[in-house]
């Protein structure tokens, strides 16, 4: 009888660049100097990156020979065809703006779509995506079905939108004050989780009784694909091609930032079905980013993200990269660590209030395990719990989300399982070194305003007996 067929690793490297690690004394130094602000930091001061994958991919050589055709024509660029083309090729939609990044087509979309007192009901939003809503006059309301609110337990698809709370918002608020049903695929801020197909259908009945639009947020969407295909009955046969059409056509647009699933450095669309919504999105895309057929982008960006588009759902690629952060995660839990279950696609998420269970909840311990990892190893993760989600917009109070999460995040074709192994080991030396014994946090030394996990500064707490929360 014939073995299963080994996991592969569908690349190999052609130009590497190289990376070093900072002494401990001097980490310390620059993470204090930053504020204890990750982002802060100036990535020659990093040693393992993984703040983001948006971006940070690694191009393939396919890509570069795009590039190297790029139009860059201000009007009518050959480049910006071929990347509607594909658009419409790989995901059903008809029109496509060109813009440089997600959160721009956020600005413009939101710009077209949102009315004051408006609602944004979806799964979670990022912080980005919560912040564009509000600054448009709106207010993002999240119907993220309860188990994504939790880090422990298995449901395939946590990133799901709990149907009946949706449609009790939408008759809470009245249909008129909808701007449209946001889907975010992986649901980032919910520990990359993945939504069903099943949802996204129900969302679109719940849509077309209420005579409502669906969104995709689409930074993720092979990723999902693949979830969709492993996880849901059904799919196993079906290709990801074939479930990425099939998920959109469930939507009437999608927003994507193509520096996620797309694997460029820089770029992003919108793309839409309606002739009128997308004459409506020209003269914003103009104002806001450059003309509708560049939108920020070159004709070079455009061509790596056509190709990009073509290269993601390659399923040997996509059952390497998932398999790559799933063995990661499976390392961590066999250290004990505490990390969001299952598994996501694009992340590993660590429950921080569970890592150190006697920061108090108000001392961003998610924020904490951050900066004590890069003292620990000079690795640089990110901080989505209390300090991303902002404060309520009526309160003025901290949300207190649901979790209080860590994500350490994999760059597509960046890094091997050895620099994995690593990070796993700095967090396990953190874990138990740490985990149990800090009882103080972090406070804000400068609270930027709107989104203020990229900018603020923090301070560490200063106990009763004049320690700090780090130790001695």
């Amino acid at each position: 009888m014939r073995k299963p067929e080994r996991q592969i690793i569908p690349y190999r490297a052609k130009v590497v660049e190289p990376i070093s690690l900072l002494p401990y004394e001097e980490r310390v130094r620059r993470i204090e100097a930053c504020g204890n602000n990750l982002f802060r930091l100036g990535s020659h001061e990093v040693y393992i990156d993984l703040i983001t994958d948006s971006g940070t991919g690694a191009l393939s050589i396919h890509q570069m020979g795009r590039m190297m055709i790029g139009d860059e024509a201000y009007a009518g660029s050959r480049s910006f065809f071929e990347m509607e083309r594909q658009i419409r090729e790989s995901m059903g939609y008809r029109y496509a703006i060109p813009v440089h990044q997600g959160r721009a087509g956020e600005r413009v979309f939101d710009f077209v779509l949102i009315k004051k007192h408006m609602i944004v009901p979806g799964n979670s939003h990022f912080d980005t995506t919560k912040a564009h809503i509000e600054f448009a006059g709106g207010r993002a309301i999240d119907c993220t079905i309860d188990a994504g609110r939790t880090s422990e337990g298995y449901h395939p698809f946590k990133g799901n939108i709990d149907i009946p709370r949706l449609e009790s918002v939408i008759r809470e608020y009245g249909a008129r004050h909808v701007a449209y049903i946001l889907v975010t695929v992986t649901c980032n801020s919910g520990g990359g989780q993945p939504v069903s197909m099943e949802n996204i259908r129900e969302v679109r009945r719940v849509a077309d009784q209420y005579g409502l639009l669906v969104v995709l947020d689409a930074a993720r969407f092979a990723e999902n694909a693949y979830f969709i295909k492993t996880r849901e009955t059904g799919y196993a046969h079906k290709s990801v091609p074939e479930i990425v059409q099939e998920m959109c056509s469930y939507t009437d647009a999608c927003i994507m930032s193509a520096k996620k699933d797309a694997m460029v450095p820089m770029g992003g669309f919108i793309a839409v079905r309606d002739d009128l919504l997308y004459e409506r999105l020209k003269a914003p895309t103009i104002l806001f980013e450059g003309f509708y057929t560049y939108g920020g982008m070159s004709g070079s960006d455009m061509e790596a993200l056509a190709q990009g588009l073509r290269e993601v759902t390659d399923e040997s690629y996509l059952a390497y990269r998932i398999g790559q952060v799933r063995r990661f995660g499976e390392l961590l839990q066999k250290f004990g660590v505490p990390i969001v279950e299952p598994i996501g696609g694009h992340a590993v998420f660590i429950d921080a209030r569970k890592f150190f269970p006697g920061v108090p909840e108000d001392e961003f311990p998610a924020q904490l395990l951050c900066a004590e990892l890069y003292k620990e190893g000079g690795v640089r993760a990110v901080e989505v719990g209390s300090v991303l989600i902002g404060r309520d917009p009526d309160t003025g109070e901290n949300i207190r989300p649901n979790l209080d999460l860590c994500r350490v995040t994999i760059p597509r074709r960046v890094y091997t399982f050895e620099h994995l192994e690593y990070v796993a080991d700095v967090i396990r030396t953190v874990f138990e070194e740490k985990g149990p014994k800090l009882r103080h946090g972090l406070r804000f030394e400068v609270e930027a305003p709107g989104i203020r996990h990229f900018a603020s500064t923090f301070r560490y707490v200063r106990g009763a007996d004049g320690g700090t929360g780090d130790l001695p």
